[in-house]
């Protein structure tokens, strides 16, 4: 279950002192749908829930269906700021990088993938995406159960987490 796929629409997004959507503020998440879709499926029921298309006018949106299962991995910047949700998770992950990649990921993401302006991607990582990190995310490195580094590989974490989720199937 993506948080990606619950930000709000564009025009209900926060600006910034420019005049810029901040879509790295935790009010750009539609936070009660998140959670809704989240105890429905916790609760056996399957859930259709429209894709985020990263406000793109010329990407169609499909309708992702989510069937309940006996592990429910949910992943989002924001999944771990929201107290109600902690409370529905067994195991809670910080996936944590160095400033450098993760600017160098956002860069690559933004730039090469989605095509943003190099001037754009820069912008928002100085005045939106940094400064939410040390607000909002970084704080919550205290409620998690594992801190994964995540500066390149990663695969004995990834292995303690598929032996855990292996443990949660067979119960």
């Amino acid at each position: 279950m993506a948080m990606d796929d619950y930000y709000k629409p564009k025009k209900e997004q926060p600006l910034d002192h420019n005049g810029i959507c901040n879509f790295d503020t935790p009010e750009s998440i539609d936070f009660t749908l998140f959670l809704n879709d989240l105890r429905s499926l916790k609760s056996g029921l399957t859930v259709h829930k429209e894709e985020y298309t990263f406000n793109n006018p010329n990407k169609t949106a499909q309708i992702k269906t989510i069937i309940p299962a006996p592990v429910i991995i949910v992943e989002g910047i924001f999944v771990l700021y929201f107290n109600e949700i902690l409370k529905e998770l067994d195991l809670k992950l910080f996936v944590d990088a160095k400033d450098y990649i993760r600017l160098k990921r956002r860069i690559n993401r933004d730039n090469i993938e989605r095509g943003y302006d190099l001037s754009d991607v820069l912008y928002r990582y100085e005045h939106h995406v940094a400064p939410t990190y040390e607000k909002y995310i970084e704080p919550l490195k205290d409620v998690a159960d594992i801190i994964i580094p995540n500066n390149g590989e990663f695969s004995k974490a990834f292995e303690i987490l598929i032996s855990f989720i292996g443990t949660k199937i067979h119960d």
